[in-house]
């Protein structure tokens, strides 16, 4: 046995239950320790694409996921995956090849390459350490929920290991959370006491803390928004009023700029989230609770941070307070009922007997998809619409790679969460831009025979340069292409397809998945303008 495989092997039995990636001869003999160790391992067509996928995967299973690609070129493939990952605090570990000698092609500073986008990077030394070098990054990606880059030199890979010294090795559990300090618990419950409007604003940090905040808010009287990263963590509750920020509905705006406290739980509060401070008005006293005290005040000034457990905290402020009706009334229930989602708000079509109005589309994908579902979504112009329209079942069943804002990752995102959550009926939503930027994974998901359904919004643009630039007298040639027949690629990757001009073209769409998908269904969606409408209703209502 050779380090290499003996890594793979340690991995495993530390936790990694499933890996991905793109197999060269620099991480041939590590991925098939991986696999002799009891991992399962996704073989996709590019690295960033494995890597998203790693990402998905981690987050909607609570996993440390792994990914194993080759040396320099394969890692370089992977930087806008990693970056992602890294940004959103993914526990994952990628496992790459190096090449020490600088004349060999393959020669990179892949240190500083996974450090430049925020990933640690963790070096195995040789035969006698690479057992504690694997373990030190596990370690760090589940109890730090860290990215990290573990490299492995060539000529280490190859050194002889000793089969016997693997025995004993056990999963690597996670440390209990830092408990809030008692005066800070105190201060907070005092604040929620006084609190006539108090709204909860839940972030990351809170996807494994429903129960607890749910019976803090019940307190309390607060209510309930989710970030965008934690969309679906209330659904079903009645005073759950959906996503804060640039998607909220009217009535969510409107909620929230006249809370009089307004607690971040495990929430960076960060542009996104608060409208670019918009939705949080000069009077309201913001409280963030968050593992690290770095993460306090980072981008919005607050009157109380607390270092903690969000679950921990919420039920340690629970057990000083008394219950009282806070921001819940009748009236405001009724009006929730009724208003919270953007389905429940109108809209004149804009559709055209060429093009769908991209609401109209998510509103009628929203009734036809199975409601035991899980949504990976792209980044680009046209996202906010399936993140506004589509619910989702909980926290697990929607997936957001947006913090290095990059397209093309949606496709890989859905296949990962779709791994993640086997039961749960997968869509990928995605632009035209994203899509054919990642179009190869798509021969992924006809090989793992995902029954998912692709929903490309087609303007034939790149949105939101069209949109800022355009309107300004600037020439949009540089981001408008000729229209593309997605449906005839997807078939030609032996994917079911569906052009969709108008609603009524939806039918076939529906009639297929009540039927059950026997293989990936892909809908070439040709949206109407190119305005991000999402992003202009954010402007007029915060």
């Amino acid at each position: 046995m050779n380090v290499a495989q003996a890594v793979g092997i340690a991995l495993a039995r530390f936790g990694v239950r499933k890996a991905f990636g793109v197999v060269g001869s620099g991480n041939f003999h590590f991925t098939n320790g991986l696999i002799q160790g009891g991992a399962e391992f996704v073989a996709a067509r590019h690295e960033g694409g494995a890597t998203t996928m790693a990402d998905a995967y981690a987050r909607c299973s609570g996993e440390v996921a792994a990914v194993s690609v080759h040396q320099g070129c394969g890692l370089g493939n992977a930087t806008t995956g990693i970056g992602e990952a890294a940004k959103s605090r993914t526990p994952l570990v990628i496992v790459t090849g190096e090449a020490t000698d600088p004349l060999s092609n393959f020669h990179i500073d892949q240190d500083a390459l996974a450090r430049s986008v925020g990933a640690s990077s963790i070096l195995v030394r040789s035969a006698q350490t690479a057992l504690a070098d694997a373990a030190r990054a596990f370690t760090q990606a589940r109890r730090d929920r860290r990215t990290v880059l573990l490299r492995l030199p060539l000529e280490v890979q190859a050194e002889p290991f000793e089969e016997s010294l693997l025995d004993g090795l056990t999963p690597i559990s996670p440390l209990p959370q830092p408990r809030a300090a008692e005066a800070e618990v105190k201060a907070l419950a005092a604040i929620l006491r006084k609190a006539e409007r108090p709204v909860f604003l839940c972030g990351r940090g809170s996807r494994a803390a429903r129960t607890e905040l749910v019976a803090l808010a019940d307190r309390c009287g607060a209510l309930l928004a989710e970030g965008a990263v934690a969309k679906g963590l209330f659904t079903g509750e009645p005073w759950a009023i959906g996503v804060s920020g640039g998607f909220s509905s009217p009535l969510t705006a409107e909620l929230i700029q006249g809370a009089d406290v307004v607690v971040g739980w495990g929430s960076a509060l960060n542009d996104w989230t608060t409208a670019h401070g918009r939705l949080l008005s000069p009077e309201t006293t913001l409280v963030q609770v968050d593992l690290e005290s770095a993460a306090l005040g980072r981008n919005r000034p607050v009157t109380l941070g607390i270092v903690g457990d969000v679950a921990g905290t919420a039920l340690a402020v629970a057990e000083q307070l008394d219950v009282h009706n806070g921001y819940r009334t009748d009236e405001l229930k009724a009006r929730i009922g009724r208003e919270i989602r953007w389905r429940d708000n109108e809209h004149d079509d804009a559709g055209t007997a060429d093009v769908i109005d991209p609401r109209t589309l998510s509103a009628a994908l929203d009734e036809l998809i199975p409601a035991n579902r899980v949504v990976g979504v792209d980044s680009g112009n046209f996202m906010g619409y399936p993140t506004m329209y589509l619910d989702v079942p909980d926290e697990n069943g929607f997936c957001f790679t947006q913090a290095f804002q990059s397209i093309g990752l949606g496709l890989a995102t859905a296949i990962g969460a779709a791994l993640a959550q086997p039961d749960r009926f997968p869509v990928a939503a995605c632009g035209d831009g994203g899509f054919l930027m990642s179009i190869a994974e798509l021969e992924t998901v006809v090989r793992l025979k995902l029954p998912m359904l692709i929903v490309v919004y087609n303007d034939h643009a790149y949105g939101a340069e069209v949109y800022f630039f355009e309107p300004g007298g600037h020439p949009a040639d540089t981001v408008t292409f000729p229209d593309t027949d997605i449906a005839a690629i997807a078939r030609g990757y032996g994917c079911d397809a569906v052009t969709v001009r108008a609603k009524e073209d939806l039918e076939e769409v529906a009639t297929r998945v009540a039927a059950g998908l026997d293989r990936p269904l892909v809908v070439d969606a040709k949206i109407a303008g190119f305005s991000a409408w999402w992003l202009q209703a954010a402007m007029t209502h915060h």
